[in-house]
């Protein structure tokens, strides 16, 4: 499936326009990134400077008010020149794009908020605990914030701060005992309490600088409590995550691309031509090709779905099965590519090694494949009892 068949706005031709030019520099970074486990902070800064992080602001804050469609193109695109990049600057697309849309603070901090971003201010939330784990599942967290003297202290440590070298705020959740609610709270990553643990030791995404956030005492004035929890993040439709799998499906087609390449460029002496010729190399060529038009078109019709504000409403699931689809489509179209490219591709010098491990990472990101699964059923039981 062509890139251009997917191109239908002036934004998604113009940006991609501005994104081609990045691509030989990001994948030249992707083998250092992935070896040392380097945040990618280059890559980051060259799409600060290049204005991409005020693409999801509205146009009514001075951002450039893109739709999820048009997100998750770029993002796919990003992914496709290094994963780590595309993963981590699309959790601040993310979160802008949802807090906006959704209008989900005071008229004031989203007013001084834009002005942020604007200047080139990064945000992610940072949820997850050890002992909660993914917040998607409910838990309440260690994480305390006390009212004292008109302003919030808050204390506690928060695992997978992803892009923590490059945050300028920080969203996040901390219990409020006199409220008896899980509040979110914004926090400038300079304040005094806050520092970083750097233990982000894995095998995939390993540039992301996932680490340990400690909050020591932090200090944020009264109106930086910004969000009051009513339920398990996840329960509401927020098309905005769909940058999750836009990233791994970006990861696929760069997988597919160097699998297509080696195929036509590798001649063995035992055949008169590349292996490109070979039926069972074709086979994994056609099925490559086939999981990617299915993973690819599904994650599009959702996105559009979304932003046809009435179709939004009759969407249930399908922002899960997205991710959960095209993840695992991801993983299926890299194994395919390692088949096809050989003994070759286990090398560590060979890219394809890299995405394999990188696309697993898929699996872990929210929502899991098996809350995607139980509430298809739970939805399905529900409609057959409610007939």
């Amino acid at each position: 499936m062509s890139q251009k068949l997917l191109i239908k706005t002036k934004i998604q031709s113009e940006w991609l326009e501005k994104l081609l030019p990045l691509k030989e520099a990001f994948r030249s970074h992707s083998r250092e990134i992935d070896e040392q486990s380097k945040f990618p902070s280059e890559n980051i800064q060259s799409l600060v400077d290049l204005g991409y992080t005020k693409l999801t602001l509205p146009k009514e804050y001075g951002g450039e008010g893109i739709s999820v469609t048009e997100m998750i193109f770029l993002q796919e695109t990003i992914a496709s020149f290094d994963g780590t990049t595309g993963l981590t600057i699309g959790w601040h697309q993310g979160v802008v794009g949802e807090l906006y849309e959704n209008k989900l603070w005071e008229n004031t901090m989203l007013n001084a908020f834009a002005e942020d971003v604007l200047n080139g201010a990064l945000v992610n939330r940072v949820a997850s605990e050890v002992q909660t784990g993914s917040p998607t599942r409910g838990g309440r967290p260690g994480t305390t914030a006390v009212k004292k003297d008109g302003k919030w202290l808050i204390s506690g440590t928060k695992s997978y701060a992803t892009m923590i070298p490059a945050l300028t705020h920080i969203l996040v959740t901390a219990w409020v005992e006199e409220k008896e609610k899980i509040c979110v709270f914004l926090v400038e990553k300079k304040s005094d309490g806050v520092s970083i643990r750097e233990n982000w030791e894995v095998m995939s995404m390993r540039g992301t600088a996932s680490h340990d956030l400690i909050l020591n005492n932090v200090e944020v004035p009264e109106e930086n409590l910004v969000e009051i929890q009513d339920g398990p993040r996840g329960n509401g439709i927020n098309g905005w995550i769909l940058h999750i799998p836009a990233c791994y499906l970006g990861i696929a087609q760069a997988a597919r691309d160097y699998a297509v390449e080696f195929a036509t460029q590798h001649s063995p002496n035992s055949l008169n031509g590349p292996i490109s010729q070979l039926p069972n190399v074709q086979k994994l060529i056609g099925e490559i090709d086939m999981e990617l038009m299915k993973a690819r078109h599904f994650i599009y019709s959702v996105a559009e779905a979304y932003d046809d504000e009435s179709r939004r409403e009759i969407l249930t699931n399908e922002l899960g099965a997205a991710k959960h689809i095209v993840t695992n489509s991801a993983i299926t179209i890299v194994d395919k590519a390692m088949r096809l490219v050989g003994a070759k591709s286990l090398q560590l010098s060979n890219p394809l090694q890299r995405y394999y491990r990188d696309v697993r990472a898929g699996l872990h990101n929210p929502p899991m494949d098996d809350m995607t699964i139980s509430k298809l059923a739970q939805t399905a039981i529900k409609e057959m009892q409610n007939r």
